[in-house]
């Protein structure tokens, strides 16, 4: 009976909403999201170039990924409570205003401050516009439309690192941000004009208690991650305490979801099989996608020596990668289903990260690149038999929060690998450089990365002091891809455990 009222709601939309003008509108808005990922990590060597603070370089991702993962779960429930078109447009609209102020940022600890602010909004952009296309398309339709959506990828590759990298040559890193502006402003006029919903009047019950432990829980983790063994020992009181307020905030917080009468997160949907394995497995999937993206150019540009125009290019692989293999996901689905589409998706990561974890300056361009592809087919089959499977398995008025959940596992991810593996990096840094003396300008220490990513200060560098960074920038993230190689395995054994028979949506 559920699954007919489902069809009978789409087939309402579909009379009075316009889909290919929805559909295009939907694309516009994922298309900033996914050109702001690739710009910004082409543009980051630059921007430490220019404001310094090398060792707050994962901070400029983890607070723009720690709004993303907190705010994600709101907006899903708020689109499914108060309808998809005004959550939607709220969000990108603080988005815009994020991204304005970032490309104003005169210091490195502003950046970080307006990019809170821009990940504030982006929670909302690509959940929401997700749940959309999963509101006016049937089943069979949704895995031929991932990939017309994953094209978005695709174009963001071409054109993301290229004018990325022609900006911060030619004109300056802060219109990668302001690039946003006249996208969604489209993205908005699209979703205003064209989208049409009938939502249910009622009384609405909004989970304030839950996104302030949620954010707590995860905001406190972050730090400990990131400056644990840095700025704060690992066995100090401080450490011990950031550890103490993440682990009470989030058991708080799963008490609050089984409690409230609208949560964030409906744990009873992690009872499904499908549900549970493509979460989790979104999860560490996400460490895997941010420790590639965050890190690569500062390698590319820093240790090969190369213009952040080809740095940019290496991350292009992953995003030619990702579209292609999500169109053809969405054959694979119909003829073989989604747990061997996904076990193939979980073999071409374990690919992807070996070859990262191989990677030298003599390997050149061409072998991060060909790492960046294989990862990038890894995530295009992946996610998208996870969201078509998610949003197969549950009715419209969890749709929402379904897709969300999914979409918040992998943010959590982004943010937990960012902060996990920068951390990494810093104390892999910290403990090479330690000891080393007075090279002849001062002493060495982590920031001492910002003259190898500025050329003129890199080329005025001694040739013994550049060599030192740039075997310790080597040997750091050597030690980020073998952890890469660890998830990688792990997101494989998860994906054998997804039930080989489609599960019916729920209330059938």
């Amino acid at each position: 009976m559920r699954g007919k009222q489902d069809i009978a709601r789409s087939s309402k939309h579909q009379l009075q909403t316009k889909r290919p003008l929805v559909l295009a509108a939907v694309m516009l808005a994922m298309f900033m999201g996914a050109i702001e990922a690739t710009i910004v990590s082409t543009a980051m060597p630059a921007i430490v170039g220019d404001l310094g603070g090398f060792s707050l370089y994962s901070w400029v991702f983890s607070a723009y990924l720690l709004m993303n993962a907190v705010t994600v779960l709101i907006y899903g429930k708020l689109s499914d409570l108060f309808g998809r078109k005004p959550i939607l447009i709220f969000g990108i609209i603080i988005f815009l205003i994020g991204s304005i102020l970032c490309g104003l940022a005169p210091s490195m600890e502003l950046l970080i401050l307006f990019r809170l602010i821009q990940g504030f909004g982006a929670g909302a952009v690509t959940p929401v516009a997700t749940t959309i296309v999963g509101d006016i398309y049937t089943k069979e339709e949704r895995a031929k439309i991932q990939g017309y959506l994953s094209s978005v990828w695709g174009i963001s590759a071409v054109s993301g690192p290229a004018i990325g990298g022609l900006l911060v040559e030619f004109v300056s890193w802060r219109y990668v941000f302001w690039i946003n502006i006249p996208l969604g402003f489209l993205a908005i006029a699209g979703i205003w004009f064209f989208l049409h919903e009938n939502i249910e009047k009622k009384k609405r019950s909004i989970d304030y208690r839950g996104a302030v432990l949620l954010t707590f829980a995860i905001s406190s983790f972050m730090v400990l991650l990131v400056e644990g063994g840095v700025h704060i020992s690992w066995t100090s009181v401080q450490a011990a305490a950031l550890m103490l307020v993440s682990t009470a905030a989030f058991i708080l917080f799963v008490l609050n979801e089984r409690k409230a009468v609208e949560p964030m997160m409906d744990f009873s949907m992690w009872g499904v099989r499908p549900i549970f394995i493509a979460n989790i497995t979104s999860l560490v999937t996400g460490m895997m996608l941010i420790g590639i993206s965050s890190f690569l150019p500062a390698f590319v540009q820093g240790v090969m020596e190369r213009s952040p125009i080809v740095a940019g290019f290496t991350l292009t692989a992953m995003s030619i990668g990702w579209p292609i293999a999500s169109t053809v996901s969405g054959w694979l689905l119909l003829k073989i289903g989604f747990r061997t589409t996904s076990l193939l998706g979980g073999g071409a990561l374990i690919i992807g990260s070996l070859l990262f974890a191989t990677l030298s300056p003599e390997g050149g361009p061409l072998w991060a690149a060909a790492g960046s592809f294989a990862f990038g087919v890894g995530m295009g089959l992946t996610s998208t038999a996870f969201i078509v499977s998610i949003q197969s398995t549950v009715p419209w008025e969890q749709r929402g929060a379904a897709t969300a959940g999914n979409m918040f596992m992998r943010n959590l991810g982004n943010t937990i690998g960012a902060a996990l593996l920068g951390g990494i990096l810093n104390s892999v840094l910290q403990s090479h450089l330690k000891d080393k003396g007075d090279l002849g300008i001062g002493e060495i220490t982590i920031d001492s990365m910002n003259m190898l990513l500025n050329e003129s200060e890199r080329r005025a560098l001694p040739v013994d002091v550049k060599t030192l960074l740039q075997e310790g920038l080597t040997g750091a993230l050597h030690t980020v891809y073998l952890v890469l190689v660890i998830f990688a395995v792990i997101s494989l054994v998860l994906m054998a455990f997804l039930p080989k028979k489609e599960v019916e949506p729920r209330g059938e």
